[in-house]
């Protein structure tokens, strides 16, 4: 019998330590906390979004990209269905977003958990591993508990995200002892901080926008939803789908900027926006400007942006020259902001980078230089978009390293 330790109670730990015990090994669960899966259950909201119908690989990102198949194909994605189904997870499907049908992330906790215990899996807690030595063909683990050896070691510990749940990235100088290559952990899934002088003037405001992320000045990507602005800049899910990106960019000393149509179910462009104006003036000829935009968008709103065009509230539409509505226009639908920053790894969803994926063997998860030590989860260098893409991720890993084992 091999003794299996996986460090790291969270989600693809526990399903690495299910797996693993699937194949009759001792297995040993060391997590931090007082209780396993605590970022879990503020998944979502505490809804906790685990799956999605929507397997595209363009929802995953990696400093190889070209290696994301590996892990999310077919064959892995079906192994993963059948897993949920094992644990008893029933689900409640919403435009091919999955959550446990109870609403509620301490379901999916509660299924992983016991399973474990009826497998006969061992789980440790307030067990924070401090150091790993490989003597021989074995593993020593020091902890602040005692000295455990092991045949394997899963290594489940996640990333830099909310470091209160216990990934703090402490571990990573571990893994480097190892000669494990680490991409730059940076934060993901996160709020974007900006410049300009209207930000206390537009915060608290929801729109439904476009949102155009350009780096140094060349377009990347774009998404559409609810932004939430803010007194530090820009927050809600399309921007924070933008926030890899832009954590990698900034990191690499890249100009980043996102540009903004906030009439985009209306209006696309500054043309459209002009003749828009136009038509309205001519129904509703004694109104000023912002008069006339009334009823589009929050006025708080409509305020920051016609004296961000430096235009007077106070003109009537047909006093302004074209110069002028062309600058209003592009208020309205190409609002340009710079972003200094995002907000820190406490604010952060999830990590982009981690072990390189060029280090290990994607079929198993195993270390291609370290053998019968394994990673999973966030600790390696994929994370993927908001609607259950890193849950998925955690789970298909977990499985991976446990079926191994």
């Amino acid at each position: 019998m091999k003794r299996i330790i996986v460090i790291g109670g969270g989600a693809s730990g526990i399903v690495a330590a299910i797996r693993a015990k699937n194949n009759d090994n001792e297995v040993i669960v060391l997590e931090r906390n007082s209780k396993c899966c605590k970022k879990l259950l503020i998944t979502g909201n505490g809804r906790c979004n685990y799956y999605n119908d929507d397997q595209d690989l363009r929802h995953y990102h990696s400093n190889r990209e070209d290696l994301i198949k590996c892990i999310i194909n077919e064959d892995n994605l079906n192994r993963l269905k059948d897993f949920y189904k094992s644990i008893g997870i029933i689900p409640f499907i919403k435009d091919g977003y999955y959550y446990p049908y109870s609403n509620q992330a301490i379901s999916i906790e509660n299924s992983l958990l016991l399973t474990a215990k009826e497998k006969g899996v061992k789980i440790i807690t307030d067990c924070l591993v401090e150091d790993i030595f490989k003597r021989g063909d074995k593993f020593q683990l020091k902890t602040n508990k005692d000295i455990y050896e092991a045949n394997k070691v899963i290594i489940s510990v996640g990333g830099c995200s909310a470091p209160k749940t216990g990934s703090d990235g402490n571990f990573y100088h571990i893994i480097e002892k190892f000669n494990h290559t680490i991409i730059k952990p940076l934060p993901s899934l996160v709020q974007l901080n900006t410049s300009g002088n209207f930000l206390n003037n537009w915060s608290g405001i929801r729109v439904n926008a476009n949102i155009k992320l350009y780096e140094n000045d060349k377009y990347i990507k774009e998404e559409n939803g609810e932004i939430l602005l803010t007194n530090y800049g820009l927050s809600g899910i399309c921007v924070m789908q933008l926030s890899g990106i832009v954590s990698r960019g900034l990191y690499m000393n890249r100009k980043e900027e996102v540009v903004i149509n906030f009439l985009k179910g209306f209006v696309r462009t500054r043309d459209d926006f002009i003749e828009f104006m136009d038509n309205r003036h001519l129904l509703l000829p004694n109104r000023n400007i912002t008069e006339l935009l009334d009823t589009l968008l929050n006025y708080k709103l409509i305020n920051v942006l016609v004296k961000q065009a430096s235009i007077s509230n106070t003109k009537r539409w047909n006093q302004l020259n074209s110069k002028e509505k062309n600058i209003l226009a592009k208020m309205f639908v190409e609002f340009r902001v710079n972003v200094i920053s995002t907000n820190s790894f406490e604010r952060a969803q999830t990590t982009t980078g981690g072990v390189s994926l060029t280090e290990i063997d994607l079929n198993t998860m195993e270390s291609l230089i370290v053998k019968n030590l394994y990673f999973t989860g966030e600790i390696i260098d994929i994370d993927g978009d908001c609607g259950g893409y890193n849950l998925t991720l955690s789970f298909i890993s977990g499985i991976l390293a446990g079926d191994d084992v």
